[in-house]
């Protein structure tokens, strides 16, 4: 099986912690040069050394907020006037604020789509030239299982999940024929800060504890226990890898097989 990424070179998005960084460490060890874009500078200097250099890998960061659109299409377009050539893309963003979808402003869906379907689309249009010419282009979306079974108490997480979902769907059929591929990856439960937060969250509103909200939704998992972002970051490389050129326009959860449809 070719897993081999050696001379690619990988745009990884929110890559300073978490699922973005896990992704960034597995893109580096299969041989791929590493692009870390997140706002926290320090974070993503931190991030840069973690990253495996074993086969002369080039890695470097973007510092860039994507909250703002803006900012991020000014950013993508200074870094390939430089450095023109990108094989990988993996788009990751932190979600949106946890609550019921009636009380969400209009506000909160316009940021939440700026944030996710507006920066993705941004970034795979700067990029996409450079994989046409290579021949190859691997596109990931980070998003999550709210794809395939609506998740209570993330309202405006849930919709634009869904828009990101079928935006790539819709782009598999464009793209695909010039080899390069775009996929989804749906985590479920998954240690990470996000979670961590959200079951804060849930915790306060059902006057419980942080651990029996944790056992309790371990529970409800097949695997009996929340993903790792490594094993979130397995996925990711395996369809970033030229051994899944034949995989465009999925939707792959990683959830210890917690999500209940096909």
């Amino acid at each position: 099986m070719n897993l081999d990424l050696t001379h690619k070179t990988a745009i990884v998005c929110g890559s300073t912690q978490g699922i973005g960084r896990a992704c960034a460490v597995e893109l580096a060890l299969l041989g791929a040069n590493i692009t870390l874009m997140a706002r926290n500078e320090e974070a993503l200097k931190e991030t840069l050394t973690s990253l495996d250099t074993s086969k002369n890998q080039s890695h470097r960061y973007i510092v860039v907020d994507f909250a703002s659109s803006e900012n991020v299409k000014t950013a993508i377009e200074a870094y390939l006037s430089t450095f023109p050539e990108v094989h990988i893309l993996v788009n990751n963003t932190g979600g949106p604020a946890s609550g019921p979808i009636i009380e969400a402003t209009p506000e909160q869906f316009l940021k939440a789509f700026e944030m996710h379907l507006i920066n993705n689309q941004l970034l795979t249009q700067a990029v996409v030239p450079s994989m046409k010419r290579a021949g190859f282009g691997r596109i990931v979306n980070i998003i999550s299982t709210s794809v395939k079974q609506p998740i209570l108490g993330l309202g405006v997480s849930n919709t634009v999940r869904w828009s990101v979902a079928s935006w790539a769907k819709t782009l598999s059929l464009e793209i695909t024929q010039f080899g390069i591929t775009i996929n989804n990856v749906l985590p479920g439960y998954t240690n990470t800060n996000r979670l961590a937060s959200i079951n804060e969250q849930r915790a306060q509103a059902a006057g419980k504890t942080v651990e029996e909200i944790n056992q309790q939704l371990a529970a409800d998992v097949p695997l009996r226990r929340f993903a790792e972002p490594e094993e979130i970051a397995a996925a990711v490389a395996f369809l970033c890898s030229p051994a899944a050129a034949a995989i465009s326009g999925i939707n792959l959860p990683v959830d210890g097989g917690k999500t209940g449809s096909l």
